[in-house]
């Protein structure tokens, strides 16, 4: 009988316990409404066509200097890329090779992609430590780099979105449920037929 109350009493102990909680969950709440303050830090992807960009300017002769200062290392003094950082530069006729050579001027297709990857992710290590002046005129130095500009004209938000990338009609925008019903890739076959694996392969490999 002893025992019996003291499991009643336990029962009733937690339950109270649990009520209490949920009731100061209710009184209690975590966090707070999120400040436009907050969001800004955050708030600075760029879009294709140029919404987002912020104030400043600069050219292909300023950003010469910080490129080789906090880029070269990684991406080569002439953007022709070292080890495995990519090259910047590059034909624009790379979307028609067997092998697309994935640089700025073979294949970007917007200008505006610069300043929100430079941004968001340079230098290497040291992201967003860069200032919008200086964001501007690294992007106004690749671009030159591809003879895609002049190495004096300005870029800022307005002149850096009317910058058009070589390849910028080399892509098919999405449309419908089946992009491939109006544009085949090259040699487009019905079906896929798989060959070997890379599984195989390595053991293949290993046996010899």
């Amino acid at each position: 009988m002893f025992n019996l109350i003291k499991a009643v009493a336990l029962g009733l102990a937690l339950l109270g316990a649990m009520c209490a909680s949920a009731d100061e969950q209710q009184r209690y709440r975590f966090g707070h409404p999120v400040s436009a303050a907050e969001i800004q830090p955050w708030d600075i992807d760029v879009r294709a066509d140029g919404q987002g960009l912020p104030a400043g300017s600069g050219n292909a002769e300023q950003g010469e200097a910080i490129y080789l200062q906090r880029c070269a290392a990684c991406h080569g003094e002439f953007g022709e890329g070292t080890g495995r950082f990519p090259a910047l530069i590059g034909s624009t006729d790379d979307l028609t090779a067997d092998r697309v050579h994935k640089s700025v001027g073979g294949f970007w297709p917007y200008s505006t992609t610069l300043y929100d990857y430079i941004n968001r992710a340079m230098p290497f290590g040291n992201a967003q430590s860069l200032s919008a002046s200086q964001v501007y005129a690294l992007s106004a130095y690749i671009l030159a780099m591809n003879d895609i500009i002049e190495s004096d004209e300005v870029m800022n938000a307005h002149t850096l979105p009317r910058v058009v990338m070589p390849n910028h009609n080399g892509f098919i925008r999405a449309q419908g449920t089946d992009i491939h019903a109006t544009a085949c890739m090259h040699q487009c076959k019905t079906a896929v037929i798989i060959k070997s694996r890379a599984s195989e392969n390595v053991l293949n490999q290993q046996g010899e």
